[in-house]
């Protein structure tokens, strides 16, 4: 790799740094290859990526980041897991952990937060984007049904009292 490329690397990984929800640093030692593609294409379909990337030079990207506090993290064989979901990559790299123990989380950060494995674990528990719009969108829309229920529930009684007062007078 040549300076040119290591450069437009480091780039690369400022901008992921700054633009992410969280970022999630894990060892991947002894993942295999299929392993690992199973990785991406979960954290891809949860809205995430996976990025394996030198130490160095992703401590080089770090330097003037809100999530600087990872650099701890960035020994051995590393891999960043992030998502503009603050949620979405904690969730997956927590659940593929739990079936692959080659995966070992060390850490993270969600904006200047860092995060430990217990942060990681507590992030990876809470919902996600698209489950917090779906039970406000669910809480909005409880009450406008309720109305449209007691606004169509007083004309069902109405048409059925005037029906037995028609049954009666003609009786």
């Amino acid at each position: 790799m040549d300076r040119a490329q290591k450069e437009q690397l480091v780039d690369d990984l400022g901008q992921i740094f700054e633009s992410s929800g969280v970022v999630v640093v894990s060892h991947y030692e002894g993942l295999t290859v299929a392993e690992m593609q199973d990785l991406r294409a979960q954290m891809r379909e949860a809205g995430g990526a996976v990025r394996v990337a030198k130490n160095k030079l992703a401590k080089i990207a770090l330097e003037g980041k809100p999530c600087a506090s990872i650099a701890e993290y960035l020994t051995g064989m590393t891999v960043l897991a992030y998502s503009e979901d603050p949620v979405a990559a904690a969730k997956v790299v927590q659940e593929f952990s739990k079936g692959n123990e080659k995966l070992q989380i060390l850490g993270g950060a969600m904006g200047e937060n860092a995060l430990d494995v217990a942060g990681v674990k507590a992030v990876a528990a809470m919902p996600s984007r698209e489950e917090l719009i779906a039970s406000i969108v669910g809480c909005i829309g409880a009450p406008a049904s309720n109305i449209a229920g007691a606004i169509g529930a007083p004309a069902s009684n109405i048409a059925s009292i005037l029906s037995t007062v028609e049954d009666k007078a003609a009786a």
